[in-house]
């Protein structure tokens, strides 16, 4: 009984984490590099700058309880997504809230031709971003391929 507990767990879990980030090309992907190395731009940087992906991203699977940690878990993977793009910068478009996925449990007992039953549910709130990958150059006019 136990084993088959922990297999409904595990495979609860995995459905929970699923894909985090996703992306599509918009031009040339660079080679990547470390995600420490992609600012956040909320505004775009003076030019020239190249568009190399629309990314999205969520904090699913994130062991983040508030609403900022799980932002920030949704930036994070922002960043990571970019970075294995080759790409040095995100221009972020927007944060959101998503919820799609409730976690319940209940219990049921059986006597005298009676039953009796009681259920908890708690609905699971993933927060969601989405920027423009981008590569810039720190100093103007300086964009190589």
């Amino acid at each position: 009984m136990r084993t088959y507990f922990l297999a409904i767990l595990l495979a609860g879990m995995a459905l929970l984490t699923g894909c985090a980030t996703s992306h599509v090309l918009i031009g040339e992907p660079r080679p990547p590099i470390s995600p420490d190395k992609v600012k956040v731009f909320l505004s775009p940087p003076a030019p020239p700058f190249e568009e190399i992906a629309l990314v999205e991203a969520s904090s699913r699977g994130a062991w983040a309880v508030s609403d900022q940690g799980k932002t920030n878990a949704a930036i994070q993977r922002l960043k990571e997504e970019a970075a294995s793009l080759g790409a040095n910068g995100i221009l972020l478009r927007g944060t959101g809230s998503q919820s799609n996925v409730s976690v319940g449990t209940g219990s049921a007992t059986y006597s005298d031709n009676t039953s009796y039953g009681a259920g908890v549910g708690i609905g699971v709130v993933h927060k969601t971003a989405s920027a423009v990958a981008i590569y810039y150059s720190e100093e103007p006019h300086q964009i190589k391929r």
